[in-house]
């Protein structure tokens, strides 16, 4: 027990000696190449004397002051960084789980790894392991995850797309390409600029170009260099997300060797990666531990450059793995745990080796959630059902919440920008926008948005579309709606209101009265628009030329919706009663409304909306 202790601390000194002057020490040589190097070792002895009584010294004033945590080298001086109270203690002990274990490198991996990072004890690496994979190992769930880059399609209409192999790695795949839409098309500044940066432009100048018609083409025409930047910087705003933008961690192979930062083409380090992966199997902790070396870093530019180098390692078969564990290990495994309903589970679900919705939550949101609602749901007796914590970039719809198996919350459904991660039974794929304006609400839709919020923000259900009698009150007082007794008196009569009675009473009371009636309004014709939804796995896809065997490859579909204005609840029943009819009297365009599951999950974004597209139909699976 004595010896695990001073390994501990021997580990945790050379961890703060790392992050207080930014390079790897050398490991303890042996006592036959002292004696024959005996000048060199005796000098680089007192060096590494002068450095462990400088980082001793610092230790002291750190105990002393736990404000401060300790982080690795961002690459800029800064080892060590100030979080106020009450995060400090808590991001120390996240640090101090993830990187008190470091491994000590060996001697002939010094010269070619020394800038890789560093590499995770035992204890550490079957931890993450555990937490990723669990305890009972399906050997198919593994291969999966070892089986997957983060590559754009080579298919010149889905080029824009990161293209999968196998099921399983989707969930990381569709929150990544989430993010490089986000900067394909909303942030094109940023990827015509070499120097970094990945600040936030004004909400009023979103648009891709000035001639809608040429959006789609120039989406798909972006150069390789275009998509390469906007992939770096979105996996770099992904895990600094992660790691509470003051920190992230990157996790990388130390198999290029002299080649991992000498500036050698990608072309060249993808065969060096391809070549030294063909006898990798991931079948234990124990192998992971061999290849893997781990970075932490606490400024976005030092992750951006990283990523950059190392981007050959994160398109290697093995790359969807590497930034999961990163994205974990930027958030600290006792936060990951902490963040969950029940950490007992492993993030990769059993049999099919499914990412969670708490890996799509963690890249989303920076929150190993487990649920899709707004905040926390109390429970009572100090017990909680954990949430999304506040707005997102990128938003989530799903399937299950047409199924009434869940509720997505205001966050995850209204976003940002209007991108999507779409959430299947088992897949998870794209749906985005090219024009922001698809998020933008009439009077009519933004009262009804504030009513709805209000209500689910009592609703002590998680979304169930019902609150307590007592709180019909205080959603009345913060929507200034004069409801007249006999109207209170009839959404009361079960003991609790529900929300489709309560907005039954809405749509026959009076604007003047704070109700959605108003007789004298101008009718509010349909919003139409153009969304598009991408399937990175590969599917069946006709080839326009008939006899012609489909082919197979990602999918990019763009569907034309048209959303109706505000309905009355007995339209509202009619329509939910028959979600697959295709004959809908309001609509009015000159196109047939079709129907496919995708539908379902717009609808749950756009109420009742109806749907047409062009050749195969959109597929979420």
């Amino acid at each position: 027990m004595g010896n695990r202790d001073e390994d501990e601390d021997e580990d945790l000194q050379m961890a703060l000696r790392m992050s207080l002057h930014g390079s790897l020490q050398e490991p303890k040589r042996s006592r036959s190449v002292i004696t024959e190097e005996f000048e060199e070792a005796r000098e680089r002895r007192l060096q590494r004397e002068i450095r462990a009584a400088a980082a001793e010294k610092r230790m002291s004033v750190m105990r002393k002051t736990p404000a401060f945590v300790p982080m690795m080298e961002d690459g800029k001086g800064k080892g060590v960084v100030e979080a106020p109270e009450p995060e400090a203690r808590k991001l120390e002990s996240a640090n101090r789980s993830t990187f008190t274990g470091v491994a000590k490198l060996e001697r002939k991996n010094e010269a070619g790894y020394a800038n890789l990072g560093v590499g995770l004890s035992t204890g550490l690496t079957n931890r993450l392991f555990t937490v990723l994979f669990g305890s009972d190992l399906w050997n198919t769930i593994l291969a999966r995850w070892s089986n997957q880059g983060i590559r754009f399609s080579h298919d010149a209409e889905t080029s824009i797309g990161l293209v999968q192999l196998e099921g399983g790695p989707c969930g990381v795949l569709a929150a990544i390409q989430a993010f490089v839409l986000k900067y394909l098309i909303y942030l094109p500044e940023k990827l015509n600029n070499t120097a970094f940066g990945i600040s936030q432009p004004n909400l009023n100048q979103r648009k891709l170009l000035p001639d809608p018609q040429n959006k789609l083409d120039s989406l798909i025409n972006a150069n390789e260099d275009i998509k390469k930047r906007a992939l770096i910087l979105s996996m770099t705003e992904i895990l600094f997300s992660c790691g509470g933008k003051k920190r992230a961690a990157v996790a990388t192979l130390n198999i290029l060797g002299d080649h991992s930062d000498d500036g050698s083409e990608d072309i060249k380090k993808d065969e060096i990666l391809s070549k030294a992966l063909e006898g990798f199997t991931l079948t234990s902790a124990s192998e992971l531990q061999k290849v893997l070396r781990v970075a932490m870093y606490t400024s976005e530019s030092s992750v951006f450059e990283r990523l950059m180098k190392d981007l050959p390692v994160f398109q290697s078969r093995m790359g969807a793995t590497l930034f999961l564990i990163s994205a974990l290990l930027s958030r600290g495994l006792d936060s990951i745990q902490a963040d969950r309903d029940d950490p007992s589970l492993p993030l990769v679900t059993a049999p099919f080796g499914h990412a969670s919705q708490e890996i799509v939550n963690l890249l989303l949101c920076g929150h190993a959630a487990p649920n899709v609602f707004d905040d926390n749901m109390d429970l009572g007796g100090g017990m909680s059902l954990k949430g999304i914590p506040g707005n997102v970039e990128v938003g989530f719809l799903t399937l299950l919440e047409s199924l009434n198996f869940c509720k997505v919350g205001q966050y995850l459904k209204c976003p940002r920008w209007p991108i999507w991660v779409v959430g299947s039974e088992s897949h998870y794929t794209v749906l985005f926008a090219l024009d922001s304006s698809v998020q933008d609400e009439n009077v009519h839709e933004a009262r009804q948005s504030l009513i709805r919020r209000t209500f689910n923000s009592h609703d002590g259900s998680g979304g169930g579309g019902f609150i307590a009698v007592e709180a019909l009150n205080k959603v009345l007082k913060e929507t200034n709606i004069i409801m007249p007794p006999e109207k209170i008196n009839d959404v009361c009569n079960a003991g609790y209101v529900v929300w489709s009675d309560f907005w039954q009473v809405l749509t026959e009371l009076d604007t003047s009265l704070g109700g959605m009636k108003d007789s004298n309004a101008q009718v509010v014709g349909n919003k139409e628009f153009e969304i598009f939804h991408f399937n990175g796995i590969a599917k069946s896809v006709s080839n326009g030329i008939s006899g012609n065997t489909p082919v197979q490859r990602p999918r990019l579909c763009k569907l034309f919706v048209s959303v109706p204005p505000v309905w009355t609840q007995d339209e509202y029943i009619t329509e939910s009663s028959s979600s697959n009819n295709t004959n809908s009297s309001e609509v009015n365009q000159i196109w047939s409304p079709q129907y496919a599951p995708l539908v379902d999950c717009i609808r749950t974004r756009w109420p009742r909306a109806v749907c047409h597209w062009e050749g195969d139909s959109p597929s979420i699976v």
